[in-house]
């Protein structure tokens, strides 16, 4: 680890300013500190967003509930309210990671970890992540765990995380504030960034932007599922995981609203899946169908290819469940 001067600022304002000038925000760490332990980040000052507050859960006016950017993991999927309204949020949450991790780990960094390429993390390999314009080492060596999904030749990492991918399929708002006490809110959907030309930016935010907070709309209830696949049933990166969100009337599915993760550079979400859902009655062919529009353009880059159809089975199998249809 390199040296690094250490801020800690006591204000949202002084935050925002000492991040302008380029330092690198740190609140849990979990992520930005493996990272500079190898030297894949090496920021010249560190500012420490602990003192600044946003770390508070609190019901909107609108019947939703808003989730402080500096609120844990932990205390967020303990939440009696959000395990009531929200549970797919908690089952996500309490799916990645291990307890002590989601002790640190809050909100707003989890929202923006960094992928976990073997090439990203290697400063030895050549990686346009990390270093734009030398080269994905992902494309012809071990892509394992890598996208199938709005890949491209620049990178075929993935986003890791849980949390966010049932934040997609709850429709959530990311509060940001900037400099100057100028802020905006940015759908949850539109955060993250695909690679295109510049896979070195993982989301939307602009220098001096933090995230203040997330707001989920008002419950619909229904049943709320998480699924994730992965190697083993400890702590492990998914291979594929679904967050869906479902409600039946009468038969028919009257509400719809799934979200993939481990399959692109971001949580993956289709209109189409939603809308091909709603108002349908179960069936095979229908999950097919649904199967059929989320990985249309799927690629796979070799050790990945099992991707594709394990994402199939897992669609249908989410699906069954949600929905209560037969097997």
């Amino acid at each position: 680890m390199r040296p690094f001067d250490y801020q800690r600022p006591d204000g949202l304002d002084h935050a925002s300013l000492l991040d302008r000038d380029g330092a690198t925000l740190i609140a849990g760490g979990t992520n930005l500190l493996d990272l500079m332990k190898l030297q894949v980040e090496t920021p010249e000052t560190l500012v420490d967003i602990n003192r600044i507050g946003l770390d508070k859960i609190e019901p909107t006016g609108e019947g939703g509930i808003r989730i402080g950017a500096l609120v844990s993991n932990s205390t967020c999927a303990a939440d009696p309210r959000i395990r009531a309204d929200w549970p797919l949020l908690s089952r996500a949450i309490l799916a990645g990671a291990s307890g002590q991790l989601r002790n640190k780990a809050t909100t707003g960094g989890n929202l923006c970890q960094r992928t976990r390429c073997y090439y990203f993390m290697n400063i030895d390999m050549p990686c346009n992540k990390r270093e734009p314009g030398t080269g994905c080492s992902a494309l012809n060596g071990r892509n394992r765990i890598h996208a199938v999904l709005g890949a491209n030749e620049n990178c075929i990492a993935t986003y890791p995380g849980d949390m966010a991918v049932a934040m997609y399929a709850l429709d959530a708002t990311v509060e940001i504030a900037g400099p100057d006490k100028a802020s905006r809110s940015v759908r949850v959907r539109d955060f993250h960034r695909l690679p295109g030309e510049r896979p070195e930016l993982d989301n939307v935010l602009e220098a001096g932007e933090v995230i203040t907070g997330v707001t989920l709309p008002a419950p619909v209830g229904g049943t709320q599922l998480y699924r994730k696949v992965r190697e083993r049933s400890s702590y492990a990166f998914a291979l594929v995981s679904i967050a869906a969100a479902l409600r039946m009337e009468e038969g028919a599915i009257s509400r719809a609203s799934l979200a993939f993760g481990s399959m692109a550079h971001k949580p993956w979400h289709d209109l189409r899946i939603d809308a091909a859902l709603t108002g349908a009655k179960p069936s095979d062919a229908l999950f097919d169908h649904v199967a059929d529009l989320l990985l249309e353009d799927a690629e796979g880059y070799g050790e990945n290819d099992f991707k594709i159809p394990l994402a199939r089975r897992t669609v249908k199998a989410v699906l069954r469940e949600a929905t209560g249809a037969s097997t």
